[in-house]
């Protein structure tokens, strides 16, 4: 397998420590509902995840299936590695 920028691997940590937060954030509010000031930096990791995977399927291709990602007019879905690949 050819390598990939280091951009590439920056840019999916910084998506994966986003998501983490919002499983961990998740976890908590399930338990305190009513905590405000948790559910606000959920909604604010939430939208920095979705820019974060914006970005990274715009440099690099599809990130999600099922119709969370867009396909390309060549359906290249699956021909960029995937991220256990790498």
């Amino acid at each position: 397998m050819s390598s990939l920028p280091k951009h590439y691997y920056e840019l999916l940590e910084k998506i994966q420590e986003a998501d983490f937060v919002l499983v961990e954030l998740t976890l908590y509010l399930d338990t305190h509902p009513n905590d405000y000031d948790a559910m606000q930096q959920f909604n604010q990791f939430a939208q920095y995840s979705k820019q974060l995977k914006s970005q990274f399927e715009n440099n690099y291709g599809a990130l999600q299936q099922y119709g969370n990602s867009y396909t390309d007019e060549n359906w290249s879905w699956g021909t960029a590695p995937w991220p256990w690949q790498v």
